[in-house]
C-alpha cells in the first residue's frame, strides 16, 4: 500500500538504483563489495558454522539456492529495497557478511545485519564492516536511522553495535524465531547528527 506523504520523502526514489551499489573500504584494510557469484561455495560453508546458525535461522542448503539468492540481493539493489555486501579484506578472501535490509526511503530508516566467518573473529571484522556501513549509509546515501536487532543471549553482536554507536533502546519481546524457540530481541539504533 502506497500513502501520500504531507513531507518529501527523506530519500528521493532512484537515489541508490540510479547507481551501481558501491564499493566500500574501511581504513582497517576492509572491503565491502557486491556478492559475486563466485563466493557461493564460501557463503555456503558460512552457515556450516555453529555460531552462525545459532542466530542466522534463515540459510540457504545448496550453493544453487547461494546464487539464487545473490540474484535477490541484486534485485534489492535496483528495488532499492536492501543492500547485501561481502566483507574482505584487500587479498579479496571473503570474511563475512554485512546488509542493509528493509531499505524505507519515506522515513529514511534501514536495519543492519551481518555475520563473520570463524577464522575473522575476534579482529575487529564485525565492527569495522558496520562502522563503514553506516558511515556510507548516513552520510553519503542520506538515511536518517538505523537499527540493528539481535537476540539478548548474543553478546559479542551486542558489543558490536554499541562499539559502533548503535544506543539500546528497548527489548523486543519475544520478536526473534530462533532453532531453539522464540528470543527476546534488543533494539539499537544510531541516528544520523542533524
Amino acid at each position: 500500500m502506497t500513502r501520500d506523504l504531507s513531507t518529501p520523502p527523506s530519500l528521493a526514489p532512484g537515489s541508490l538504483a540510479g547507481s551501481p551499489q558501491p564499493v566500500i573500504r574501511t581504513g582497517g584494510g576492509l572491503v565491502l563489495r557486491p556478492w559475486e557469484r563466485a563466493d557461493a561455495r564460501v557463503f555456503l560453508a558460512a552457515y556450516g558454522d555453529r555460531e552462525i546458525r545459532r542466530w542466522h535461522p534463515r540459510r540457504p542448503s545448496t550453493e544453487e539456492q547461494v546464487r539464487a539468492w545473490f540474484d535477490a540481493y541484486a534485485r534489492d539493489w535496483q528495488r532499492e529495497n536492501g543492500g547485501h555486501w561481502a566483507v574482505t579484506g584487500d587479498d579479496g578472501a571473503v570474511r563475512g557478511r554485512i546488509a542493509l535490509r528493509g531499505m524505507q526511503f519515506g522515513d529514511g530508516i534501514a536495519e543492519a545485519a551481518y555475520w563473520v566467518l570463524p577464522a575473522a573473529r575476534g579482529a575487529g571484522v564485525a565492527s569495522g564492516a558496520l562502522a563503514a556501513l553506516s558511515t556510507w549509509a548516513l552520510d553519503e546515501a542520506g538515511f536518517w536511522r538505523l537499527e540493528l536487532d539481535h537476540s539478548t543471549r548474543n553478546a559479542a553482536s551486542c558489543a558490536v553495535a554499541t562499539k559502533c554507536g548503535y544506543v539500546l533502546e528497548g527489548v523486543k519481546r519475544s520478536a526473534g524465531l530462533h532453532d531453539d524457540g522464540r528470543h527476546d530481541m534488543h533494539l539499537h539504533a544510531l541516528v544520523r547528527d542533524r
